[in-house]
């Protein structure tokens, strides 16, 4: 593909300002693909992953849309995605895009912000919609959000969206809105459920694939810490945080209590470490978030709530305190380490019972590309690594 500029893309000029006040002069790959085509209108089928620059490729041509000011009430830019993090992400990367359009408004709604400050938003004008499916169908059915004159539905991370069970929620969105829109869809994987969605609301749609590199899990050394009980898991954890070169570290737990208790039990070690799930309430989540990304938390404990979608920079160290359910969920947890180019390190704690997981999650540290190889044998005992140097095993 021929490198091109934003100026080549973009011939708005106040949008191209708040381009080049974030710093950024070659768009993404994703980015050179998809602006020409959402531009031209068409309907869209993108395949890329979290960091790629997706939410400026389906961002900057829906700006350059409300450029032509409309007396219309009510939403013509809405995006669809699955989890507070996400939108919370979407709507800060919007903010800073659409800095010098002040005649443009966006307005962001989900579950856990108190219904008194989102009826206020939403009694306003306002251009672009960010929100999650469940508060946005309450709102439809109460009729505080029209979508009869929406122009554009942005459906991000979708199979993301419909894992977590959106499939009928998304279809009953997307049958209020004019069937005149332009439809737009990012997944980072299309099975056989998200091009069912995809066929039955995009209409000719053009499809691009941005490539994952397999490269990227060279970056990332990987490690399985065999244990028997949650006092062992515990002395893992220590060993592993006590590493001086740690940056921020992500810990995955199955519940949401475990998270609160292996968050305090850090703290009452002394180190600066928060719990991040979905019990609580938008405005913990929102502040934790931004301490996080700040630098103020050095580790979080969370669900799966971070394993997709969220971009932290410069996250070392990925730790599963349980072992994901599938495979793909594994994967998702490590790329939050590896970024940018960086090494990064992952950790997994497994037991007797996590032995079929853990045989899918061997197969793959041997081989990313082929993780349907046969599993090697193994003991009972042992750590496992996979290196960006040659490989080595320490049993």
């Amino acid at each position: 593909m021929t490198s091109k500029n934003f100026e080549d893309l973009i011939q708005e000029p106040l949008i191209l300002q708040a381009i080049k006040d974030l710093g950024f002069t070659v768009p993404s790959d994703v980015q050179q693909q998809a602006i020409p085509e959402i531009l031209k209108g068409k309907d869209l089928r993108a395949s890329a992953q979290t960091g790629t620059g997706k939410t400026a490729a389906f961002m900057l041509p829906a700006l350059c849309r409300l450029l032509k000011k409309s007396s219309s009430r009510g939403p013509k830019i809405l995006v669809l995605v699955p989890t507070r993090e996400l939108a919370m992400q979407v709507v800060e990367e919007t903010t800073k895009l659409s800095r010098h359009l002040r005649h443009i408004t966006s307005v962001f709604i989900c579950g856990g912000i108190p219904y008194h400050v989102q009826n206020r938003k939403l009694s306003r004008n306002f251009d672009i919609l960010i929100a999650t499916p469940g508060r946005l169908i309450e709102c439809l059915e109460e009729k505080r959000i029209h979508l009869s004159n929406l122009e554009m539905l942005i459906l991000d991370e979708a199979d993301r969206m419909l894992d977590m069970g959106f499939i009928e929620p998304v279809k009953y969105i997307a049958s209020m809105a004019p069937k005149s829109r332009q439809t737009l869809m990012f997944s980072a994987t299309y099975d056989r459920k998200v091009l069912d969605l995809a066929n039955n609301l995009l209409t000719n749609p053009m499809e691009i694939i941005v490539e994952k590199t397999a490269a990227n899990y060279d970056l990332i050394e990987q490690h399985i810490r065999q244990t028997n009980n949650l006092e062992q898991k515990y002395k893992f954890l220590d060993e592993i945080l006590s590493d001086p070169n740690i940056e921020k570290a992500i810990i995955f737990s199955s519940t949401k209590k475990q998270t609160e208790q292996i968050a305090d039990k850090l703290c009452d070690d002394g180190l600066i470490a928060a719990a991040l799930h979905g019990g609580m309430n938008q405005h913990q989540r929102t502040r934790t978030m931004k301490k996080l990304r700040s630098g103020l938390i050095k580790v979080i404990v969370t669900t799966d709530v971070m394993a997709r979608g969220i971009d932290i920079p410069a996250v070392s160290h990925v730790i599963n305190f349980d072992l994901p359910k599938t495979l793909d969920d594994y994967v998702h947890r490590i790329g939050r380490t590896g970024r940018a180019g960086a090494k990064g390190k992952a950790f997994s704690f497994a037991s007797s019972r996590d032995y079929e997981m853990l045989d899918e999650v061997e197969r793959f540290i041997d081989d990313p590309n082929d993780s349907t190889s046969k599993p090697q044998s193994r003991s009972r005992s042992r750590s496992r690594s996979r290196s960006p140097q040659p490989r080595r095993r320490s049993r």
